[in-house]
């Protein structure tokens, strides 16, 4: 689920951010709006996002169905935590090969 932040009035006149999480599918309609004619302008100030962020959608999810995107999205939390496994398993390494080296000073490892 994506995370954004909203900004609405106050009722004494400030603005207030509110968080706003929107899932697969409503990232895919609001998409799906777009690309059926709806200008850009009027359909971020009705969903409560900025351009930027529209245009970030349009970039990443863009021709994709909510599947697909659903996939997309496990694959990257994956990789992620993948990536995050393979830099303690290093770092690991390299401390008891530091450890190795101290010990017998004479091999190489």
């Amino acid at each position: 689920m994506l995370v954004f932040w909203r900004i609405s009035r106050r009722r004494n006149g400030g603005l207030a951010m509110k968080k706003k999480r929107f899932s697969v599918e409503q990232i895919v309609a609001v998409l799906k709006q777009a690309e059926m004619g709806l200008p850009v302008a009027d359909l971020i100030r009705k969903v409560g996002i900025t351009e930027q962020t529209f245009y970030r959608w349009k970039k990443q999810y863009s021709g994709m169905e909510s599947v697909q995107i659903r996939e997309l999205k496990q694959l990257s939390e994956e990789n992620a935590r993948l990536k995050k496994l393979v830099a303690d398993l290093s770092l690991d390494k390299a401390v008891l090969q530091d450890v190795l080296s101290k010990k017998f000073p004479g091999q190489r490892s």
